[in-house]
């Protein structure tokens, strides 16, 4: 259940946007880590992160998958809100086949196919680990694209 915070949030975009505060979205926040949560949540807001990907086969029987015009509360460190996202173009591909073209996206590191491995290796070793699975590089992955539609800093 979301937190009045975030709840007003929502309700405050759909104001501004003339939606229904009915609409569907998931409030979350990035990696394992409150400092990892607040570092990506920061390349979000300031738009330098555009895409992200995750592990299809760690969601939760049930657990709904990234879907394009999805509206993500991206959530920092603390679980507080920093800005909306609506998710535009999602992909499954072998974690090998992620492209450099979307690690650039990430926006991680020097953004660059090698970073992106380095940083997402690990994780996903640990994620798969604490689910009782082994990472392979055929993993198939949710690469999503985004873009911030509420509380980015321009």
């Amino acid at each position: 259940m979301p937190s009045t915070e975030i709840k007003n949030y929502w309700e405050k975009f759909c104001r501004a946007n003339q939606l229904d505060t009915t609409t569907a979205y998931s409030a979350w926040a990035y990696g394992n880590s409150p400092e990892m949560a607040n570092d990506l949540a920061d390349l979000t807001v300031r738009g330098v992160k555009t895409a992200t990907t995750s592990a299809a086969e760690l969601y939760e029987f049930g657990e709904p998958k990234p879907y394009v015009g999805e509206y993500n509360i991206i959530l920092n460190g603390d679980q507080k809100p920093v800005c909306i996202t609506r998710t535009t173009v999602v992909e499954t591909i072998p974690y090998d086949l992620v492209s450099a073209e979307h690690a650039y996206h990430e926006g991680e590191g020097d953004r660059s196919l090698g970073c992106w491995r380095k940083v997402h290796e690990p994780f996903f070793k640990q994620e798969y680990a604490q689910m009782g699975q082994h990472f392979h590089e055929k993993i198939p992955c949710i690469c999503e694209v985004f873009e911030v539609v509420y509380g980015s800093v321009d």
